[in-house]
């Protein structure tokens, strides 16, 4: 059967320096598809994509739009080719309502009918199924109605070939189910559309073919109903990659950490964390989900001593005495086997020090351990060469500074030097971000195995399909409060989506 190509690439290459980031790429999008395009980080999807945005030039290679070769600028040669891109970050004015953020930047008179456009940007909603109110101010939006508008902003712009950078990763089940009706809808109506993810689910369920790059390079295109994720793993990788997450039962459980109505505000003075109580088990995996930004990170930092909080946050020891971490420094607290490992925005930012190697990264953690003037290096060392061999890190060897390695290697030592210390609490806030496939399911089994070694485990995600396959129990923050708390064997991702949003009660709450 003859396809017709919305978008083509033959042979595309960009360079960044010394850096190949797509390497002669040939690849096509068909008119009124949904086409995936999957690859692992640093794979080049981004650069590709923005190839066809107008923000990057190809160095080599053509790009034909309907079957026109075209030479794509900048943003507004797209726009005029109507070709629109949402970006995982929005680019919204928050005092201004839905309808002013669609038509800011477009010419028109001085004096607007606002009106007009308002019952324009009401028939797209209607059109395409959104849930959008056009007068609303973005600061009064959810994330999903704000990438909604970020969606119509280009639709208004007369796009007939979209791209979605990543667009679920923000999203709750729901929120997920509904923009994939959208989509849906949009390819009904003779749309194009491109979906750059890394969910390998959501990939089987929206897309009607895949095309997989690796490390630059163009793999292949393949009819998503005659594949399997098994089959695009391998692709991505380049070898077989065993998904199965070890998941013993708890043995031995005890209190090992005990939260108790735990509150804290951010630096603009809003509470971000509000009445939080919880314990946690030795022998177990609590995982911790909730939409970005719901006090993830500072009850985490509660813990560690690292964040100011009002409440309370007692550790007990083997023999049941609980010690008030309260009073503590931060390195009190982690001397007593309660260890974080979290990954930042910038990585190096907490716990590593790029200047230094992976053998004196390492000995962060142990050189005060020593018993005489002369620090031993040795341990460290050998830490540092099990965590290259463990988790593949690539590096030149381990004297290479820190700083020098990518953000996926940066992660694998920060990640591996906190398991390598055995720690009674070990507490990873979304410890695979940035890693490969491969490699992030190690990372799940040495957690794994952390449990099973009778440790304490809180791990923060955003995947809610991992943290059921992960964890033994699931708290949920909403709007910075306990949502609940599930057990994993037994719960869906949808209950924990309505959790996440706030329209479930706490009626799996257990806060023991």
């Amino acid at each position: 059967m003859e396809h017709t190509n919305a978008i083509e690439f033959r042979n595309v290459t960009k360079r960044f320096g010394s850096v190949t980031a797509n390497d002669h790429i040939s690849l096509s999008l068909r008119q009124g598809e949904i086409l995936s395009i999957l690859g692992e980080n640093g794979s080049g999807k981004t650069t590709l994509m923005n190839m066809i945005a107008g923000i990057y030039f190809p160095d080599e290679g053509r790009i034909f739009v309907n079957g026109r070769e075209v030479m794509i600028r900048s943003p507004k040669d797209a726009i005029n080719l109507k070709i629109g891109m949402i970006q995982q970050h929005f680019k919204l004015i928050p005092v201004f309502t839905a309808a002013e953020n669609i038509i800011l930047g477009l010419p028109g008179k001085e004096k607007l009918d606002m009106k007009k456009v308002e019952r324009e940007v009401q028939d797209l909603v209607d059109r395409y199924g959104f849930q959008l109110n056009p007068a609303e101010k973005v600061y009064d939006m959810s994330v999903s109605q704000k990438q909604t508008v970020e969606i119509i902003k280009v639709l208004y712009r007369g796009a007939d070939i979209l791209i979605l950078d990543e667009p679920t990763a923000v999203l709750t089940p729901q929120e997920t189910e509904r923009l994939f009706d959208i989509l849906r809808n949009m390819r009904e109506d003779g749309k194009s559309i491109i979906i750059i993810t890394h969910k390998l689910n959501e990939v089987m369920e929206i897309s009607d073919r895949v095309a997989v790059l690796r490390k630059g390079q163009y793999i292949g295109t393949v009819d998503t109903a005659r594949t399997s994720i098994a089959a695009l793993t391998e692709m991505m990788v380049g070898q077989k990659v065993d998904l199965d997450i070890r998941r013993t039962e708890p043995v031995n459980r005890k209190d090992r950490l005990i939260v108790q109505n735990v509150s804290c505000v951010n630096a603009e003075g809003m509470k971000v964390l509000n009445d939080v109580s919880f314990t946690l088990q030795s022998g177990e995996i609590l995982g911790i989900a909730g939409i970005s930004g719901n006090g993830q990170k500072e009850l985490l930092e509660s813990i560690a001593g690292l964040q100011a909080h009002e409440g309370s946050v007692f550790y007990v020891d083997d023999d049941g005495t609980k010690r008030d971490l309260g009073p503590l420094s931060p390195r009190e607290i982690e001397d007593l086997g309660v260890h974080l490992a979290f990954v930042p925005e910038d990585r190096l930012g907490m716990g590593l020090v790029g200047s230094m190697d992976l053998t004196d990264n390492m000995m962060l953690r142990t050189y005060r351990n020593g018993h005489s003037i002369f620090t031993d290096r040795r341990t460290p060392k050998q830490t540092a060469e099990r965590v290259v061999k463990e988790l593949d890190v690539a590096a030149p060897d381990i004297s290479t500074p820190v700083g020098k390695l990518s953000g996926g290697n940066v992660q694998k030592v920060l990640v591996g030097r906190e398991i390598a210390g055995r720690p009674k609490v070990m507490m990873a806030a979304y410890p695979v971000r940035g890693l490969d496939i491969n490699s992030s399911y190690v990372i799940y089994n040495l957690l794994s195995s952390q449990k099973e070694d009778g440790a304490a485990v809180i791990c923060v995600g955003e995947d809610l399909d991992v943290l059921l396959a992960l964890c033994d129990r699931i708290l949920v923050l909403q709007g910075g409060r306990n949502a609940g708390i599930v057990e994993a064997r037994s719960a869906s991702k949808e209950e924990l989506g309505l959790m996440m949003t706030g329209t479930a009660g706490k009626e799996t709450a257990d806060e023991r």
